[in-house]
């Protein structure tokens, strides 16, 4: 694996903690889902993990009304503690447990309490300060890649036992 040095501006994800680093943000986050708006908020929170790209957290007023069903299912992750999930809704689109959020977050990341993260790949459109969002490789991780984080990322081909 060959890390790819970050230019001015940039931030490695190799640089990036484990246990993940929350960074508060006040970048300009839209999400779109069937052609409407669905979220937009300009306070969020990225988790910054090593080698992913930073996955958002928005809080939960950001989202239009009606846009949020809770889904069936749970997840564990063992900082963040028990996630369950939710469906998107928007346009006349339905993203099926395409969110997730940790109802009693652990005491290290409790600031995630009523704050909700999506995969971008399963919406129209995400975009950070107006620039469209790559999802993270891979169908599992719920990164967003933009210009101002370089990798190699976790979620390509060969890389489940980063």
């Amino acid at each position: 694996m060959d890390k790819v040095q970050p230019g001015p501006g940039q931030e490695s994800v190799w640089d990036y903690p484990r246990p993940p680093a929350l960074d508060l943000s006040s970048e300009k986050i839209v999400v779109m889902l069937g052609g409407q708006v669905i979220a937009e908020t300009s306070q969020s929170w990225r988790i910054l993990e090593t080698s992913h790209p930073p996955t958002y957290y928005l809080p939960r007023s950001a989202f239009a009304p009606g846009s949020l069903r809770v889904a069936s299912g749970l997840s564990y992750c063992e900082w963040k503690g028990m996630a369950s999930y939710l469906d998107l809704i928007g346009g006349g689109r339905v993203a099926e447990r395409q969110a997730w959020w940790y109802p009693e977050p652990t005491p290290q990341y409790a600031v995630l309490q009523d704050h909700i993260a999506l995969y971008p790949a399963a919406m129209d459109r995400c975009t950070v300060n107006g620039e469209e969002v790559a999802p993270q490789p891979g169908n599992f991780y719920g990164g967003w890649v933009t210009s101002r984080v370089v990798g190699p990322f976790k979620g390509s081909p060969g890389t489940n036992f980063w």
